[in-house]
């Protein structure tokens, strides 16, 4: 029982921690990275779609993306909705594809950014905490329907504390790495 409720709340933390790494790839460093685009989507015969699934985004190098649409006629479509982002980026399209120069960031723009991640950071943390929350209520449930004893109910308190501390601290050093990456120049 205890195992179960465990591994359910392990499943619980893990996902927390992935969604805050993709959520942490759309945010712009000063290098060109595909995932920036991920949250951005184009009206594509009238369905909101995103941009990898209408168009090749492909890094030429470190500041430069190039969006290179399967049909001519989503250059434009491409462009207003980039602009229309929060990226900061500047798209210059011609009749071929969609060029996204990766301006440096500007030290207040990096602030931002670094407000970001931590607001960003404390979601997934609160994630982790409702997790284990979930999971304590579980065993103590358990221990008053007399399914298990004080003993294995605090074992499995301890086991849960154990892991939201682990993914805790996966998410900690996930977002020193990415502040790191922001504040670098």
């Amino acid at each position: 029982m205890i195992n179960d409720i465990t591994s359910d709340s392990e499943d619980g933390m893990k996902k927390a921690v992935e969604s805050f790494k993709r959520d942490l790839q759309k945010i712009r460093t000063g290098r060109a990275n595909t995932a920036m685009l991920d949250g951005i989507k184009v009206d594509y015969y009238g369905t909101p779609t995103p941009v990898n699934q209408v168009a090749t985004v492909q890094v030429v190098d470190a500041r430069l993306i190039t969006v290179k649409p399967w049909e001519k006629n989503m250059i434009p479509v491409i462009d207003k909705a980039i602009r229309a982002s929060d990226l900061g980026i500047n798209p210059v399209a011609d009749s071929e594809l969609v060029r996204l120069p990766i301006p440096p960031l500007t030290q207040e723009r990096r602030k931002e950014l670094a407000k970001v991640v931590n607001k960003q950071t404390e979601e997934a943390r609160v994630a982790v905490r409702s997790a284990r929350r979930d999971a304590m209520d579980m065993i103590k449930d358990a221990e008053k329907d007399k399914q298990i004893t004080e003993d294995e109910r605090k074992n499995g308190e301890k086991k849960i504390q154990d892991l939201t501390d682990k993914y805790i601290g996966q998410i900690e050093d996930i977002a020193k790495a990415k502040d790191k990456e922001i504040m670098e120049i």
